[in-house]
Formats: C-alpha cells, structure tokens, sequence
C-alpha cells in the first residue's frame, strides 16, 4: 500500500523521534518519495508471520478475557478511518471490540522473546514507547477513552494491556504531525541525525579537500580519544575472556552460588554450500556471467587520522 499521502499509526514515533526503525528524516524522504526502503527478507518475515498470526491472536484475545469475566464482541476488524478535519492523518485499527459494554480500539503485536523485556506485567500500560505513540494516534482518529493491546511473545505468552486515553499527549502528536506534513508540503526536510541518514544524504565523495575549523577539528580529536579508550576496552575484554576460559577449560557452563554466570558451549556441526564455486565449476560463458552480474556502489568508510 502506498503510505506517501499520508500520515499513519506507525508513522508517529518515527516523526516523534522514538522509533527504533526510522528516523524523521528518513520517513520525511519516503513520504516525497526520495528514499525507498532496502527490502529486508528476514524483517519482511517477521511482518509476514505477524500477519498470518494476527486472527489467532485476536481468537486468544478474545478467550482470555471471556476466561476472566468479561463480556467480549469484536465490531470491526482492520477498518481504515480518516481525521475528520485533516484528511492526511489516518489510522487503520487492527480490531475494534466491545468489553462490558465499553468500546475499546485493538492493537495486535507479535513479538520476539528477544523483546520480552520491553513489555511489562500484564494488565499493565507498560508497553514499548514507539507503540504506545501508534496507539494514542489512533484514539486521535477514532476517539475512544481506552485501547487495548494484545502481546504475542514468542508461541504461548500472551500478554494484555491498556493504555487509556491521553488528551495532553495526543495533542502533542497531533501538533507535531501537522508540523511534519507541513515539511512535507513545502519540501523542507527535518535534520538528519542518525549514520543511516547521513550514509543516504553524502553517498559519494567529490573528491574536495576541506580544511576544518576550530569545532570540526576538536570533534575529530574527541572521537579519536573515545576510539583509543574503545580500543583498550576491548583489549582488557579479550584478556578477560581469555582468562575465564583458561579456567573452564572444556566445561561448557559456568556456575556461581547456584547460578549461571557464564557459558562455552559448542555449536552444532552444520553445512554450508559454496555456491560461488560451484557456478564457476559449471564453466560459465562471459555473457552468462554478465547477465547475473549487478552494479554495487562502493563503500565509503570513515577514518579517523592521529
């Protein structure tokens, strides 16, 4: 779907500054259509997988606070609502549910028991920041006291939240994407702030010299400082990496007091397959070779001197 024309739930942290995919920068120059996003297969999975999961999260959902008491209806189901003032903003709500008579907006998450960590206790409104913006956008768009949102971590950790409604906050995201849109309209792009942005903002060198002033040469001598102390620390982690294994020797787990401190375990043998061997192995013709060759735009990497 094409998300130039407008401002969505997912867009909010990003504009906001908190969202851990994209800068503002970065989804400035998507929305005028500069910046196409690298596909990312194992990325594209996960929204795959999520997607496949998000009617069974929804029935477990559902079970669950059936299980606890409560009266439960789903009345919508993925439906698309436009701002009623600004016809840029617009949020789609994964489901919409009645719960003892209350209506209440649904979001559906899958999440990585990696991620765990970020969500907190049931019942809780201890959710990831980045989603908690996407949320309260949408009660902006469709305006209800409360929403719900429904955590699948990992196969069978289902976890319950709610996040009621705050007017003060909402109206900082609605001022801060009015404010953004604004950019967009008259092509005035934010800040670039993060290494990605500056790797698609300065791709090429022009081959110029340039000669530093005052500030330009004192952060280059703070970054040389903070390179060397990075450097002795990873000297001083080798050492002790090192040492603890001198110690364990073939052990593959490290106790303390009852728990574990430390693991050295192998991993399990597997295969690999050469595949660019094999092709050359075939005997390939020059055309052929041309014809599965592409053009990759060298690196530019940046050198500190001293």
């Amino acid at each position: 779907m094409n998300r130039q024309g407008y401002i969505g739930g997912s867009d909010a942290a990003a504009i906001l500054g908190i969202s851990p995919w994209k800068s503002p920068y970065q989804l400035y120059m998507e929305k005028v259509g500069e910046w196409q996003e690298e596909i990312d297969e194992k990325r594209e999975r996960i929204f795959a997988r999520g997607r496949r999961l998000e009617p069974i999260v929804v029935e477990m959902l559902v079970d669950e606070l059936k299980s606890d008491g409560h009266d439960v209806e789903i009345i919508e189901r993925n439906k698309r609502y436009l701002d009623p003032e600004l016809d840029y903003l617009r949020s789609e709500i994964d489901v919409e549910l009645v719960i003892n008579g209350e209506e209440i907006n649904g979001e559906i998450k899958t999440v990585t028991p990696f991620a765990a960590k970020e969500w907190g206790e049931q019942g809780t409104d201890e959710i990831p920041l980045h989603y908690t913006a996407q949320v309260l956008h949408g009660l902006m768009i469709k305006p209800r006291n409360r929403a719900i949102v429904a955590a699948l971590i990992g196969a069978d950790d289902l976890r319950v939240h709610f996040v009621d409604r705050d007017q003060d906050a909402i109206d900082m995201i609605r001022k801060k994407e009015i404010e953004f849109w604004n950019r967009i309209v008259n092509r005035e792009p934010p800040d670039p702030v993060t290494p990605v942005d500056i790797k698609y903002l300065y791709r090429k060198d022009q081959g110029l010299i340039m000669d530093a002033d005052d500030e330009l040469a004192s952060l280059c001598a703070e970054l040389r400082g903070h390179k060397q102390t990075a450097k002795a620390l990873e000297e001083l982690i080798d050492e002790l990496v090192t040492k603890i294994k001198l110690k364990m020797g073939d052990a593959s787990v490290l106790m303390y007091q009852g728990k574990k401190i430390a693991t050295w375990a192998s991993n399990k043998d597997g295969q690999t397959t050469d595949w660019k061997s094999l092709a050359m192995s075939l005997n390939p013709s020059a055309e052929l070779i041309n014809q599965f060759t592409k053009a990759k735009q060298g690196a530019r990497p940046f050198l500190i001197k001293g």
